[in-house]
């Protein structure tokens, strides 16, 4: 063979190699594997600002309710267990690191859903501007955890299909044999059902049911320390 003819064709094949490859979905998998971890970094950034907005959140309240101690203490229970679960970008393909934090999460929302109903038993405190404030950045943070979790799911979708379809399952099977399947967000149990409130006696000898006007002794004792100050503006 000509040498120079040979040396073309090495140098065609050289240059046609990375788009055969490219065009079979070789990059297909990493790509896709960045998308979603960048995703789940969007969760995790949302859900802990929603824990930094919690503690401003108790300290309101019971400056207010103070006789509310239990839902306090569950709340502020619920944020340090949910805090607590270390995750990184592996927790996406453990099923039960994903599945702790998920849990964590989900039952710091449902503390958090007893929590916010507190404040129909407490017009003053429905009238504090700080609660108001704190209100407000909590509810715009739910929905950013909402939308957050949407577009992982989505990302994370389009990967998984990525690894079982033809022709990048070859790839997922070669060169990304490392690459797992990742962990989807599944609707919680209690996810259909209203948070459920069980108000104690403020006062000793009081009894009242759950929803029933609140007696003239349940009303917040004088001492009560006011409103912490300085918390950040509402979220936009």
């Amino acid at each position: 063979m000509n040498p120079t003819v040979h040396r073309w064709g090495r140098t065609l094949a050289l240059l046609v190699l990375p788009l055969a490859l490219a065009g079979c979905g070789i990059n297909a998998i990493p790509t896709k594997e960045e998308a979603a971890k960048a995703r789940w970094a969007d969760v995790q950034s949302q859900y802990q600002r929603r824990s930094d907005l919690i503690p401003n959140l108790v300290e309101t309240v019971k400056g207010y309710a103070a006789q509310e101690r239990a839902v306090l203490v569950e709340v502020t229970q619920a944020r340090a267990r949910a805090t607590s679960v270390q995750v990184n970008a592996d927790t996406i393909t453990d099923p039960a690191k994903f599945q702790q934090y998920a849990q964590a999460q989900n039952q710091l929302s449902g503390v958090l859903g007893r929590l916010m109903l507190i404040q129909e038993r407490y017009p003053d405190l429905k009238s504090n501007q700080n609660f108001l404030a704190l209100q407000s950045q909590l509810e715009g943070t739910e929905n950013r955890i909402a939308v957050a979790r949407r577009d992982y799911n989505g990302a994370v979708q389009d990967y998984n299909t990525t690894l079982r379809t033809f022709p990048t399952v070859i790839w997922a099977k070669t060169i990304h044999g490392g690459s797992k399947p990742m962990q989807l967000f599944q609707a919680a149990e209690t996810a259909q059902t209203a948070p459920s409130v069980s108000f104690g006696a403020p006062n000793p000898g009081v009894n009242f049911q759950p929803g029933s006007p609140p007696p003239a002794s349940a009303a917040p004792p004088a001492t009560a320390q006011p409103a912490p100050t300085g918390l950040p503006a509402p979220a936009q």
